[in-house]
């Protein structure tokens, strides 16, 4: 024998599961949902809607159901990931029924409410049958070819508000360009994986930057300079600047080159001023943001960025209260791009801030799970996801609050949107799953590696 235990590495630390803690904090997403609907009900007519015990069950069996199926599929899996989900989806069932009130006749909270069933259903078959996300390397280039027809077919069919991002057939609609995000991100991630060496230190170094050669970037960049062409085509700025961040960001967690942040930046400007510019349905949304009161000042009454920012000044630190905001003022959007309007009247920079913390906390634990992962796949996989989510609040919040030009994009799980709340529920399924992987005990490192020197001895 030619080594001693001393010699072994300690053994991995033994994470608890937490199941208990998840199950006590969807209790609580799933009353505080149902507060605000009794809420909503009771500053408009008075009584507590009739139907709250029916929506509170609704509400409460998706949360179980989905549950369930991270305690017996995805034990170690972080506790906090489902219980925001499920809270933030709540909120938004409610926002969109508080705008209901004010639209008799084009009511949309139980559509939304058949899409958040699926999406629960689709989290639940996700998170009992993809065992290990590693299984998704082997369908990068699948999931790419996917992503670009799903991109494409929207083409063919009519635009809806300046933008041919939809697919219409008969009663039923849906984006697929939010499932298109999804599969670029797995093939991001399974092609940065595979080059990340000769991607971080082959090719020519020009100033502080390495470029890597051609024949390894130039794949990953054509599909990337496709899919954004494509949705500039479409009109579908917002989704364009998605995929470039994501690209972006991806790019620089895989090279580890702060260049390439640098080179991102620069080039979303340059784009953003020639598209801004040239660009009809994008100058007039720059305009808007340029002098959001323009309108005011010309006698034709407030614009959409107008009213949103009255509905911001309106709330004030605590809100008027659910169900006392005039947001609906805004117009056709106020269910889904401008639902953060309402949020931000009714419930004040208090409430709004307390949105924004969960989105954060929802991005930084799935930052955590990537980072806890020992394969490049995964981690970049649970990076990207998140960074999906990050840049769709950014880019909303910032166009409706002024700060960057209207894009035109839903807010995750608060705005309307089948196709948007589906395909945010996948992703969090994704990221439990990866979460699960992580923080799941290893082999004791210690036995395995005292007998291996064992034989090593003997022989």
């Amino acid at each position: 024998m030619t080594a001693t235990t001393a010699d072994a590495p300690p053994p991995d630390l033994r994470l608890p599961k937490r199941r208990g803690v998840e199950l006590l904090l969807l209790i609580g997403a799933v009353l505080i949902s149902v507060y605000g609907y009794a809420a909503v009900g009771l500053a408009r007519n008075g009584a507590v809607p009739p139907d709250v015990a029916g929506y509170g069950a609704g509400l409460g069996l998706l949360a179980l159901l989905a549950h369930l199926a991270v305690r017996f599929r995805a034990p170690y899996a972080d506790p906090l990931l489902l219980p925001i989900a499920v809270l933030l989806n709540g909120l938004g069932l409610v926002l969109i029924y508080r705008l209901d009130l004010e639209t008799p006749r084009d009511q949309a909270a139980p559509t939304q409410l058949v899409w958040s069933t699926l999406g629960v259903a689709l989290f639940t078959a996700v998170v009992v049958f993809l065992r290990d996300h590693r299984v998704l390397q082997r369908y990068a280039y699948l999931s790419v070819a996917t992503a670009l027809v799903l991109m494409i077919v929207p083409i063919f069919f009519p635009a809806v508000n300046g933008a041919k991002i939809w697919i219409r057939v008969g009663g039923f609609s849906f984006q697929p360009g939010e499932f298109a995000k999804i599969l670029l991100a797995v093939f991001f991630a399974a092609y940065l994986a595979a080059n990340r060496n000769a991607l971080a230190y082959t090719g020519r170094r020009i100033w502080r930057l390495q470029l890597p050669t051609g024949r390894v970037l130039g794949p990953i960049v054509a599909i990337w300079l496709l899919s954004v062409g494509v949705l500039v085509l479409e009109r579908d700025l917002g989704t364009s600047l998605l995929f470039f961040g994501l690209f972006v960001i991806m790019l620089y967690v895989a090279t580890g080159r702060t260049g390439w942040i640098a080179v991102g930046l620069l080039l979303a400007a340059v784009g953003a001023f020639v598209v801004g510019s040239f660009e009809p349905h994008v100058h007039s949304r720059v305009q808007d943001w340029l002098d959001p009161f323009a309108s005011i000042d010309a006698g034709q009454g407030p614009g959409q960025l107008a009213q949103s920012l009255f509905a911001f000044a309106a709330g004030g630190m605590l809100g008027t209260g659910l169900g006392l905001g005039h947001s609906i003022l805004i117009g056709f959007a106020a269910k889904s791009d401008f639902i953060l309007a309402t949020a931000g009247e009714e419930l004040g920079l208090t409430g709004l801030t307390a949105i924004f913390l969960l989105y954060a906390l929802l991005v930084a634990r799935g930052y955590r799970a990537g980072l806890a992962l020992r394969d490049p796949f995964g981690r970049l996989l649970a990076i990207g996801l998140a960074s999906i989510l990050a840049l769709q609040v950014f880019v909303i919040a910032g166009g409706v609050m002024g700060l960057i030009p209207l894009t035109g994009m839903a807010m995750p799980f608060l705005a309307q949107g089948g196709s948007s709340v589906v395909t945010n529920w996948i992703i969090v399924a994704l990221l439990i799953r990866i979460s699960d992987q992580a923080r799941r005990p290893r082999p004791d490192h210690a036995e395995t590696g005292i007998i291996a020197q064992v034989t090593e001895g003997e022989q």
